[in-house]
């Protein structure tokens, strides 16, 4: 942990989700204050602990803009979660460049903008922790999720070299890859594919997002593990 827990600040983004109101639940619970960065619906109210903030992860100026309020409110960053994610699923010959870029921009290109915001204050901190929430489909592909796919990959490259390039400053950098989860995302998406979802899993049920989140705050605790990619699910693959 970069401080002491009445001091530890963590900034999540994609908030006003499923999975993002969970996270920002869990954290309050262990005691670290949170900035909830949000695009378009404002979930969090303003508390002593909660700071909602706007952000539109795309957006550089954006992102620069709400790190500096997390900063201007608590003075350091120990915690990012990059939780912001979008789903624009269709086979790839018909997939519009603007799914492309979307899917691109929020998953990917997201994270590098906030990863690169929060690293300024890590730095000059000498200690934190960045955890990107990556997905199944960028390691094993999926049918009708080219876009996804190749952007929650390209996540885990994004993950294990920023590992690389600040361990050496005391800052760690994980992904985590939560499983199917009961969330907007999935919300659509017939009974018969969410059963299928849970046979692929050797326990035979999908994720939790109150799980996922425990698990996220419980490595956020963790000072000598970077680098690494966590499945939080009971799919099978082989070695590779």
């Amino acid at each position: 942990m970069s401080g002491p827990a009445s001091t530890r600040v963590a900034l999540i983004t994609g908030a006003a989700g499923g999975l993002g109101r969970a996270l920002v639940a869990e954290l309050r619970v262990q005691g670290w204050r949170v900035a909830a960065g949000q695009h378009r619906r404002q979930h969090h109210a303003e508390t002593e602990d909660v700071l909602p903030v706007t952000l539109d992860v795309t957006d550089p100026a954006a992102v620069g803009v709400a790190v500096d309020a997390v900063l201007a409110r608590w003075q350091r960053i120990d915690l990012l979660v990059h939780n912001a994610g979008v789903a624009l699923d269709r086979a790839c010959w018909q997939l519009g460049d603007e799914d492309w870029d979307r899917v691109l921009a929020v998953n990917l290109k997201g994270a590098f903008l906030c990863a690169r915001a929060v690293l300024r204050p890590m730095l000059r901190q000498r200690g934190g922790h960045i955890i990107n929430i990556s997905s199944f489909s960028g390691r094993a592909g999926a049918r009708g999720q080219a876009n996804y796919a190749a952007a929650k990959a390209g996540l885990l490259g994004l993950t294990q070299s920023l590992a690389r390039e600040v361990g050496s400053r005391n800052i760690r950098v994980n992904a985590v890859l939560p499983g199917v989860l009961p969330t907007a995302m999935t919300a659509g998406l017939p009974s018969e594919q969410m059963a299928d979802f849970a046979r692929a899993n050797a326990l035979g049920r999908i994720n939790s997002t109150d799980e996922v989140a425990r698990f996220v705050a419980f490595l956020a605790t963790m000072e000598n593990v970077s680098g690494q990619v966590f499945q939080l699910d009971s799919r099978v693959v082989p070695w590779t």
